[in-house]
């Protein structure tokens, strides 16, 4: 089932997920609509909280970022589930990249990000999973994660650049956004 991404402006955004238990009712159904909801949104990643679940769970499939000539054959076959993750000792010289979001529709802003990174969770089987990242696939899983945690990829980026961007968020708050995925809106009369 497709599920209404949450627009910027929603507080489940801004929280602190809590924990999933073992034994969630529904857990497997949630991550199969997320799959779906973040497919049909053209998304390779969605957090718990973007669906209105403050929990800590998040999906990727980076799957997109293998195409061209330009691709990360690393992407091909980074499709993972992660529960209750836990992320540790991001090293490296930060890289800049645009990043954008399906709670942002429309926005895309240059985030500077550590390269590799170790991250523990469990998987959809709930086996627990240490794993070490790098390239796109940290990137992908650093923005998940930020969701988990309460932050935006806005957060990260300059206070003048957010400045800029005050009218462009407001409007998707209120429901004025161009997406072509269902949305749940907080300001929308």
């Amino acid at each position: 089932m497709i599920l209404p991404i949450v627009a910027y402006g929603d507080p489940v955004l801004k929280k602190k997920a809590v924990d999933v238990e073992p034994g969630y009712e529904g857990l497997q159904a949630l991550i199969a609509d997320m799959f779906e909801t973040m497919y049909r949104a053209h998304g390779v990643g969605l957090a718990a909280p973007q669906v209105g679940k403050s929990i800590r769970l998040f999906i990727v499939d980076a799957a997109p970022f293998a195409e061209g000539e330009d691709g990360d054959p690393s992407c091909r076959d980074f499709k993972r589930v992660f529960i209750n993750p836990v992320l540790f000792d991001e090293e490296g010289e930060e890289w800049a990249f645009e990043e954008g979001c399906l709670s942002i529709p429309g926005i895309r802003e240059e985030v500077s990000r550590k390269p590799t990174l170790k991250i523990e969770y469990y998987d959809e089987n709930w086996e627990l999973i240490e794993e070490e990242l790098d390239g796109f696939p940290a990137r992908i899983v650093q923005h998940e994660y930020d969701h988990i945690e309460g932050v935006l990829f806005l957060d990260r980026i300059s206070a003048f650049r957010r400045t800029l961007l005050r009218g462009k968020l407001s409007d998707i708050s209120a429901g004025i956004a161009d997406a072509e995925y269902k949305m749940k809106f907080p300001k929308k009369k």
